[in-house]
């Protein structure tokens, strides 16, 4: 049996569950396709190893959808301060503190899981949005303005308009002949969640290295999440050390400022890849978030910017909907792109650049880095400016992000 919508939404996860919300409540009939439903989130539950920096855009997009009270009353820790440091603190860092540009917060940490258990409830409460989870997608046949998606249980899902949010290997994209540009770093990055001596501060801070940086990201209680950058080999040995092994070179290797690491809680790692699709929108196919772009995780905006991609392209879906424009037109979606493509690639190289000139040991640079550190410090309008950057503040925001609904 064909079932026949308006948006065939492949990924239910972050990005995609934001867009199916977006225009929840309206007339455009919604299928969200996702492999599998996140384990039920229990308070007393371990941290997970994957968690987020949401901005203050990415706040009040989930605020405007109805979706924030579902994620704080689960577990978030907020951060009002960030450091940025090289090999001596005190000779050359820059602290950005909320209070300096009449803020309450920079951001919140939160668990994935937690934002996509909230995303997910809320379209359980939409009429015009189907949750088809779990779900294993077979085969994807395009066809602008009628593309098919075929499920593994036999159900045949016909759709006008296809929207990529399955990720950086997404199979719509391919099934669409989108290609991309895409690069690997020489680094990889390994995550930690650790017990702490101390309750965690109201702070993330990063230390960059010769051979890649050391970030920290507080979590509630006395927990905290560790990311290590640095070449592949090295971070397989640090996976293959014994937890207590593993624990004595964080202790060595980290700061004092994080208050003393009493033991390893979970670890992973994976590769660093910058990926870009060479156009986000065909007729009758969108991309968004990894489908579309993936960027070095250094200040942790891949998911921010993955989030303004899908209140971007809602809008513009509403819109043309509204204006008796077929929501698969390719001119409509056009708009979507010059939006967002521009604002992420500029994005995506500005990461590649902190990431060059803080990656290597050469004394020049290493000379300009500590001196830029320093004047940053005492540059108080350029210092905020990258606050509001940080923040999702800066440049043309959706509607969402504003706080204005969609209508």
């Amino acid at each position: 049996m064909k079932n026949r919508y308006d948006l065939l939404i492949v990924g239910g996860g972050m990005v995609g569950a934001t867009i199916a919300a977006a225009l929840g409540n309206t007339d455009l009939r919604i299928a969200v396709v996702e492999q599998q439903y996140p384990a039920s989130f229990q308070p007393d539950s371990e941290h997970d190893l994957r968690v987020s920096a949401l901005s203050i855009a990415s706040e009040q997009i989930f605020r405007t959808l109805g979706v924030w009270d579902g994620i704080t009353a689960r577990r978030v820790c907020p951060y009002r301060r960030m450091k940025v440091w090289e090999s001596d603190e005190k000779r050359a860092s820059t602290e950005f503190v909320s209070d300096d540009i009449g803020a309450d917060h920079l951001g919140y940490i939160v668990e994935n899981r937690v934002i996509q258990l909230a995303l997910l409830e809320q379209l359980a409460r939409l009429d015009n949005v189907d949750l088809i989870c779990p779900a294993e997608t077979v085969d994807i046949d395009y066809s602008p303005g009628c593309s098919l998606l075929r499920l593994a249980d036999g159900r045949e899902l016909i759709g006008k308009l296809m929207i990529a949010a399955d990720g950086g290997g997404s199979r719509v994209r391919m099934a669409a002949g989108i290609g991309v540009h895409s690069w690997d770093y020489d680094q990889h990055a390994l995550v930690a969640s650790v017990a702490t001596a101390l309750p965690q501060q109201d702070i993330t801070w990063q230390q960059f290295t010769p051979d890649g940086p050391l970030a920290f990201l507080p979590l509630s209680g006395q927990r905290g999440s560790l990311v290590w950058y640095n070449h592949p080999s090295q971070i397989r040995r640090l996976l293959n050390l014994d937890s207590t092994a593993f624990v004595d070179e964080l202790t060595q290797t980290f700061p004092e400022c994080l208050g003393g690491i009493e033991n390893l809680i979970e670890r992973g790692a994976f590769p660093l890849r910058r990926q870009h699709a060479q156009q986000y929108v065909k007729e009758g196919v969108a991309l968004a978030g990894d489908a579309a772009h993936m960027i070095n995780p250094l200040a942790g905006q891949g998911v921010n910017i993955g989030l303004l991609d899908a209140a971007t392209l809602a809008e513009v879906i509403l819109q043309g909907h509204h204006a008796g424009i077929e929501i698969s037109d390719l001119s409509l979606l056009q708009q979507y792109e010059q939006q967002r493509r521009n604002h992420n690639l500029m994005m995506m190289q500005l990461m590649d650049g902190f990431y060059r000139v803080f990656s290597n040991n050469l004394l020049p640079l290493k000379i300009l880095r500590n001196l830029g550190l320093g004047a940053a410090e005492r540059i108080v309008p350029a210092k905020n400016r990258v606050m509001r950057f940080a923040m999702g503040l800066e440049g043309k925001l959706p509607a969402l992000a504003r706080g204005e609904p969609l209508s």
